[in-house]
């Protein structure tokens, strides 16, 4: 495995970097948060994105908000309104909602606001950084078995989205299983799908397969049906950004139509994730998992490198066609061959989520 690099760390001077998403894979540039309204802008407009690392990057944030409140010698209602902004800023991954409320508790029982705000988003960031290692952990075996299964040739995995270290902050949840085996020696091949309409995957997971000298392929969104019909895909592993009780999974909008085709030609479909993707408060996810609506434009254009090496942007359909842009989609439940944690693998329902996760029965 190349050298591990990470997507949001702490600066000399006490601020907070970020690699900035949107100008990969052409340009690997790093933003500085100095304000948690840089954190808040840096969320919503995805210089970050990825469950683990919006969550980091709102943690982060509240700490910046109790410094520039301790500088500046603003009132309390200045941290309040840093919470509301933040919670705010993007609706459907739970885990931001769980990093500013493990901040909002580890604040309400401090003097040193600042202090205990630096320390608090840093075990965040350390804790994800074990959780993600240890679902390749659980997730190895799974690859094992199917190398294995076929004699040490290449197991193909089909992937969407981007649930990477690029989307989390060192290993990743659906590229950490793949790292290990890498590691181990197991010949792996991803297919990368292309994830319309922001491209996560040929930005961002194809560029850090790259990294990894991990060998893969880019496909067309709609190719995956494809090529589970002619046998080439051994397995699919997903991410997610909030899974209900009874298993039901929020993915970036697409992965819904892959899970549908993994069950028509009986390919194993998993999903990898942290257990702060867990909303136990729910159970329906069709019905209860709000889903984001972004800007139009996103869909009518496209980004890319030009000729002469400018990124620019271009229309690809009539100026005054609207578009919609729906950011994620449900899978159900009973579309999930396993959820794979760092505690373990488990069936994707409330029996099998609360077998490995006890405290939430």
């Amino acid at each position: 495995m190349s050298e591990k690099f990470r997507t949001i760390w702490t600066t000399s001077d006490g601020f907070v970097e970020v690699i900035d998403q949107r100008q990969l894979p052409h340009n690997l540039v790093t933003v500085k948060l100095l304000t948690y309204k840089d954190a808040e802008i840096a969320i919503k407009n995805m210089t970050v994105r990825g469950a683990p690392l919006i969550g980091a990057t709102a943690a982060y944030g509240i700490y910046l908000a109790t410094r520039e409140m301790a500088e500046k010698q603003l009132e309390a209602n200045f941290l309040n309104q840093a919470f509301e902004d933040l919670r705010n800023s993007r609706p459907t991954a739970v885990n931001l909602f769980w990093a500013l409320d493990k901040m909002k508790k580890a604040l309400e029982s401090t003097a040193d606001l600042v202090k205990t705000a630096w320390e608090e988003a840093g075990k965040i960031v350390d804790e994800d950084i074990e959780t993600c290692r240890m679902i390749g952990v659980h997730g190895l075996p799974i690859i094992e078995e199917i190398s294995k299964r076929k004699n040490g040739a290449v197991v193909n995995i089909l992937t969407h989205c981007n649930a990477g270290m690029l989307g989390c902050i060192e290993w990743g949840t659906i590229t950490s299983p793949i790292y290990q085996a890498q590691e181990q020696g197991i010949k792996v091949h991803v297919w990368v799908d292309e994830t319309r309409p922001r491209n996560q995957g040929s930005n961002l997971t194809a560029y850090e397969l790259t990294r990894h000298g991990i060998d893969h392929t880019l496909v067309v969104d709609n190719t995956g049906g494809h090529l589970m019909q002619h046998g080439l895909v051994d397995m699919v592993i997903v991410g997610t950004d909030r899974t209900t009780r009874n298993g039901d999974v929020a993915n970036k909008i697409g992965t819904y139509l892959k899970a549908l085709a993994a069950k028509d030609n009986e390919i194993p479909f998993y999903v990898a994730l942290p257990s702060t993707t867990l909303d136990m408060t729910i159970r329906d996810g069709l019905k209860e998992i709000p889903i984001e609506e972004r800007d139009q434009n996103e869909v009518k254009y496209i980004q890319g490198k030009r000729s002469d090496g400018q990124i620019d942007s271009v229309l690809i359909c009539p100026e005054t066609t609207k578009a919609s842009n729906y950011g994620f989609d449900v899978t159900p439940a009973r579309l999930v061959t396993a959820l794979i944690t760092e505690r373990g693998v488990c069936d994707a329902n409330e029996v099998g989520i609360v077998s490995l996760f006890p405290e939430y029965k």
